[in-house]
């Protein structure tokens, strides 16, 4: 089995492409020069094209600077450059300068001014890589799990200097890795993990390296940049910087822009669709398209580019699955305040300093409760699944060739509308990947039922009535609560057996008792208020009901409440 192997280092594989030299990543670097002109000419183009006309632009820059001005007063980050004040305001005299009312001069205009924000944009989201960083990056990380992880096996210094191979016990890399490697050296891999700790990018970049692929271009929030630690390694290991807070066209086109072109250049790139930490704990189900409709651009520039011979891109689904989340009472308190049309509060970074970030890692890692991080079915870019030779197949078994999809009369053409439509079935069919994908632990299991059990005796009530219910209207007996998860799990099984989701090895044990006591020992372990508990009198009860409908909603929209 890929899970059993392991090489002198302790990864599962050895790397498919060991010199560095030869990485797109690294070339990106050298070229950075030329790369990021390319960037800037076709931002600027793209932005030409949607405005249309000189007016159109012209409002268009009034209306970045406006955005920019209330972002720069209202909501600045410790990542912020300097002297965004002065650069803005800047632009607002140059715009005045080439108001009607003013003459305009030959040396400034519209189209200047447009340079200069992209520009500005450009060399703010631009990443860079640095192999020694990197190498010693991938050594740390593998050291500190390992130790980390080491740590909550016993008592004794010894345990802190177990084998490393241990690791893979703990982070379970379960899935479609073979076919990921086969693909890795016939075209270009876009990895799109859900989202549901801030543990999730340091997770998928150890996990690409130990499946021996070459290092990602990816997007991380700007915010990140501002934690000393994060920026220094983020900094030097290809990742370029996503600013949300950023909403104008100008912004969103470089961004793009940069994404598209570094596909183009054969870079492996990884989203994180749903944009955000999932703050309910449900999988997501609403994708954020934009980065992903890059990668859509980018095929049909590689058909368009080299007919003959073009670079293809192979989509890999990959669902996080924990036991807790430290950052759950914070994401499930913020997902209540949104849902509840609550008036708008600041977004809680409890992890905003190298310090809270480290005491966070250590927390997670020395609680001893698996990971299991799973990597989905390669699909191409309109959901197509596709076989270790890279080869589209249809739903009668036959090979497709995906080029026509970009095509008019049997030309290749540029159709905004169409590939976004495209797009969107590409995002739907993640979602879908990302349930069939997902691993069910006992926790989520105990956590739906135990949630879904409450909820059905008071059905009048909404769900923020149910969250304020007393105490001993939330306490179930262990009887109802046995035969509940004996049904559910039924149904799991019943649907794992049919390829609708996977199951976790703990569900596979027969007594059902185990089971219970397995998922409640596992759920929300670290949390001072724990989820669920089973009590002496043979009671379960929850000393956090707002933390079990968080780890309950894992498992919704498998349509499973009827079975309860």
């Amino acid at each position: 089995m890929a899970e059993q192997q392991n090489t002198r280092a302790g990864w599962l594989y050895e790397p498919l492409f060991p010199d560095i030299k030869t990485w797109p990543i690294y070339q990106l670097t050298q070229q950075r020069d030329e790369f990021l002109k390319q960037v800037k000419e076709a931002a600027f183009k793209a932005v030409k094209e949607q405005t249309k006309t000189t007016q159109g632009l012209n409002e268009e820059l009034a209306k970045t600077y406006y955005l920019e001005r209330i972002r720069v007063k209202t909501n600045a980050w410790a990542a912020d450059k300097k002297d965004e004040g002065p650069f803005w305001e800047g632009i607002k005299k140059k715009l005045i300068k080439i108001s009607p009312e003013n003459e305009k001069t030959p040396d400034l205009n519209e189209d200047k001014i447009l340079e200069s924000i992209i520009d500005r944009y450009t060399e703010e989201i631009a990443g860079f890589f640095s192999p020694s960083a990197y190498n010693f990056a991938k050594e740390a990380t593998t050291f500190g799990f390992a130790r980390l992880l080491n740590a909550s096996e016993g008592k004794g210094i010894s345990r802190f200097w177990k084998t490393r191979h241990n690791l893979h016990e703990k982070i379970r890399l379960q899935g479609e890795m073979e076919q990921i490697r086969s693909l890795a050296k016939k075209g270009t891999l876009i990895m799109v993990p859900t989202h549901f700790s801030n543990l999730d990018s340091i997770m998928i970049g150890w996990a690409i390296a130990s499946l021996g692929l070459r290092p990602f271009l990816y997007g991380a929030g700007l915010n990140l940049f501002g934690i000393g630690i994060l920026a220094f390694f983020m900094n030097r290991l290809g990742a370029y910087k996503v600013d949300r807070r950023k909403k104008n066209l100008i912004y969103l086109e470089t961004l793009k822009t940069y994404s598209t072109i570094g596909m183009l250049r054969g870079c492996n790139s990884l989203f994180f669709p749903g944009g955000t930490r999932s703050r309910s704990g449900a999988i997501e189900t609403k994708l954020k398209l934009g980065l992903l409709g890059t990668a859509m651009e980018a095929q049909r520039l590689n058909f368009l580019n080299n007919p003959e011979k073009p670079a293809k891109l192979f989509v890999v689904p990959v669902v996080f699955n924990y036991n807790f989340v430290l950052e759950a009472p914070s994401l499930i308190d913020e997902h209540l305040k949104r849902t509840g049309q609550q008036h708008y509060f600041r977004e809680n970074d409890d992890y905003s300093t190298s310090y809270k970030m480290a005491k966070f890692m250590i927390k997670f890692f020395t609680k001893s409760s698996e990971i299991s991080i799973s990597f989905g079915k390669c699909i191409d870019l309109f959901g197509n699944p596709v076989d270790n030779d890279g080869n589209s197949i249809g739903k009668n078994g036959e090979k497709i060739d995906i080029s026509r999809y970009f095509m008019t009369n049997g030309v290749f053409t540029r159709d905004s509308q169409r590939d976004a439509e495209y797009t969107k079935m590409l995002g739907d069919e993640i979602v879908k990947r990302f349930h069939i994908e997902s691993r069910v632990f006992a926790s989520h299991l105990v956590a739906f039922v135990a949630f879904e059990l409450i909820r059905k005796r008071y059905k009048k009530l909404d769900i923020y009535a149910v969250l304020r219910l007393p105490e001993e209207d939330q306490r179930l007996t262990y009887l109802e609560f046995t035969n509940a998860v004996s049904r559910l799990l039924d149904r799991l099984r019943e649907m794992a057996a049919n390829g609708e989701v996977h199951l976790y090895h703990e569900l596979e044990i027969p007594e059902i008792d185990k089971v219970i006591e397995t998922g409640i020992k596992n759920l929300g372990m670290y949390h001072a208020k724990r989820p669920l508990l089973k009590t002496k009198g043979d009671f379960v009860i929850s000393e956090d009901f707002n933390l079990l409908f968080f780890y309950h909603n894992r498992l919704e929209g498998y349509g499973l409440a009827k079975y309860i």
